[in-house]
């Protein structure tokens, strides 16, 4: 079984699984590499003063394998609740995981499929937390803010789901909070 399962690999889902495999959660992202961000070009992404979504995307996907997520090319076709967390079937096969977290744009169906309650915008109704009303289901970005579709609202809306993740794992609230002494490839002074 896996801890998290990611469903969608555009910012928000890469930004999630950035943060739970960089805190030693096993971590998964399905995607079919349909995001809209190979359709975008970043001016308004803080930090980047210029960079095409399919670069950005290239950059993010590489920062997430270093960190131990798991990329699988496969489509989900369905998720749907177990005994302890989630069954998330692909047409190679099917995936245990403990968390789910929907990040598929405004692609709702999976999420609504799973019983996940929506708002009067039609859109998935989640907390700060972006937790949904199944638990242990997340969902993030365009899914859950009618018309916001940025990028880096979507990212946050990401991290925003791990941190989350990561504070029921501990038990405790949980903060991913990194310093240079953190970072183990950069030259320091001794």
């Amino acid at each position: 079984m896996t801890d998290v399962a990611i469903i969608g690999g555009g910012p928000a889902g890469l930004s999630a699984g950035l943060f739970t495999a960089k805190n030693d959660l096993d971590t998964v992202v399905f995607d079919i590499d349909q995001t809209w961000m190979h359709k975008a070009h970043l001016f308004n992404y803080l930090g980047i003063r210029s960079i095409s979504g399919s670069e950005f995307l290239a950059i993010a996907r590489g920062q997430t394998r270093d960190r131990g997520v798991e990329l699988h090319e496969e489509e989900v076709t369905s998720v749907e609740t177990e005994d302890k967390g989630f069954v998330v079937t692909t047409d190679d096969g099917e995936y245990d995981a403990q968390y789910v977290v929907f990040a598929t744009g405004a692609k709702r169906g999976l999420a609504e499929e799973l019983g996940c309650e929506t708002t009067n915008e039609g859109t998935i109704d989640v907390g700060l937390d972006m937790e949904t009303s199944i638990e242990d289901a997340y969902a993030t970005g365009a899914m859950v803010r009618p018309e916001e579709w940025q990028a880096i609202i979507s990212a946050g809306d990401g991290g925003a789901a791990a941190l989350h993740i990561l504070s029921k794992e501990k038990g405790e609230h949980f903060h991913d909070f990194d310093t240079p002494s953190d970072v183990p490839w950069l030259d320091r002074e001794e």
